[in-house]
């Protein structure tokens, strides 16, 4: 369920196909994403699931399966 969310907000976010967005999905390398990109995506991730992602995490998520084990064991 937090993986079909994620997919969701990354499919609307960098306009891709939810079908294409995978576990092993890189943020960075498949969908494009810069810095910035990266920080809008964490407010609208913290913002629908109530979760706060600390600056220091943020280079250990480079992957939507890194993003959703994140969500999981921190909601």
């Amino acid at each position: 369920m937090v993986l079909e969310k994620v997919k969701s907000i990354l499919s609307e976010q960098f306009d891709v196909e939810e079908d294409e967005i995978t576990a092993e999905t890189s943020i960075q390398d498949d969908l494009g994403a810069d810095s910035l990109d990266v920080v809008d995506l964490l407010m609208s991730i913290e913002d629908e699931f109530e979760v706060e992602v600390p600056d220091s995490e943020i280079e250990n998520i480079k992957t939507v399966g890194n993003l959703v084990d994140f969500i999981e064991k921190n909601s």
